[in-house]
């Protein structure tokens, strides 16, 4: 599985990016909000998310500026009957932090005012997000902290993963040591999360 494409923008449009990485052309879909934050760049580090569209059984990479974008995508298509286009149409018309608000704030005419998206898919948004959001999910701890050491807080997050621990504990732990301590080393997180978790 992919995890990310990195190299240099070969074609930019505000729905499809074309990575050069070592003279392979990767076509990748992405949002408005990816295609805005990617604009001016010569190189890039695409997070994707692969899917394979049912009816012809081809493979897609839908790409993301930031993991936290990803997580919500990912989020969003976790939702029944709203596949990735939507998603991606969701992602295109508002921001992350403005889809989480108008979920946690059950904002129907917000999400509803989106190309394709009626009503009862908004409400079933709202139904089976609210609390994942609470939670923490949908969103990396990166975007969350907005921190110096966000290497650090990426790394310790990887390694927590790995020892089986849940996105949104280690979200929770992770949130109260960097406030206490906001210059901590890798091992210094890793180390006070499992204290906690």
């Amino acid at each position: 599985m992919l995890d990310y494409i990195s190299g240099n923008i070969a074609e930019l449009t505000p729905t499809r990016i074309v990575i050069d990485n070592h003279g392979m052309g990767y076509g990748i879909e992405i949002s408005l909000q990816s295609y805005e934050l990617l604009q001016g760049k010569e190189q890039v580090k695409i997070y994707i998310h692969e899917a394979v569209n049912q009816r012809d059984a081809t493979q897609v990479f839908y790409g993301f500026a930031s993991k936290d974008e990803r997580a919500l995508f990912e989020l969003i298509i976790g939702v029944s009957g709203i596949g990735a286009a939507s998603a991606r149409m969701i992602l295109s018309s508002i921001s992350a932090d403005e889809l989480r608000e108008a979920i946690l704030s059950e904002n129907v005419a917000k999400i509803k005012s989106i190309k394709g998206i009626g009503v009862k898919s908004a409400q079933r948004l709202i139904l089976e997000l609210k609390d994942k959001i609470v939670k923490g999910e949908g969103s990396n701890v990166e975007s969350i902290f907005k921190s110096d050491n966000n290497a650090e807080i990426d790394e310790a997050t990887s390694a927590l993963t790995m020892l089986g621990f849940s996105k949104p504990n280690i979200n929770k732990a992770i949130q109260s040591i960097v406030k206490s301590h906001p210059d901590a080393k890798v091992e210094e997180i890793i180390k006070m999360a499992l204290k906690i978790l």
